[in-house]
């Protein structure tokens, strides 16, 4: 397994494209929520795409997993977490995530860093020390819980 965190202009173009592909597999295909992924933030060159490649037989290496962190100026956001099904149930999404928080520290501007949880996910990000933010809402039908960790 490998982990890269860089801005769009430095990702090969078959991982951008696969990381696209997995973001539109999870999100509106398999939780049946069309909406716009390709929103143009990937594209800002403070963005940092966050992938996780792991083996792929006859190709090398193809993308398990990834996050979006975006520059909110007065913090960090951190979304489009997920995970391909085969990579699912083994802790990867642990690794997506302390990298995520990695770049994040790495700026050492002491900003706080927020996400909009899928509310069944909010313990999961907890153990990154998130906090609830406010109140749960629904997105595309989904419960979500803006979370928030505090610099």
């Amino acid at each position: 397994m490998e982990i890269i965190v860089a801005p769009f202009d430095k990702l090969e173009p078959a991982v951008a494209y696969d990381l696209w592909r997995l973001r539109q597999d999870v999100f509106v295909v398999e939780q049946d929520c069309p909406y716009p992924d390709l929103d143009g933030r990937d594209l800002e060159p403070t963005t940092a795409h966050v992938v996780l490649l792991g083996p792929d037989g006859d190709t090398g290496r193809r993308v398990l997993g990834t996050a979006r962190v975006l520059d909110d100026g007065e913090l960090w956001r951190i979304g489009r977490v997920c995970l391909d099904r085969t990579a699912r149930g083994k802790r990867l999404a642990d690794d997506v995530m302390r990298a995520a928080l990695a770049h994040v520290d790495a700026a050492g501007d002491g900003r706080d860093a927020v996400l909009d949880a899928q509310s069944p996910l909010a313990g999961w990000y907890a153990t990154f020390g998130f906090a609830a933010d406010g109140e749960e809402f629904l997105e595309d039908g989904i419960p979500h819980t803006p979370m928030r960790l505090r610099r």
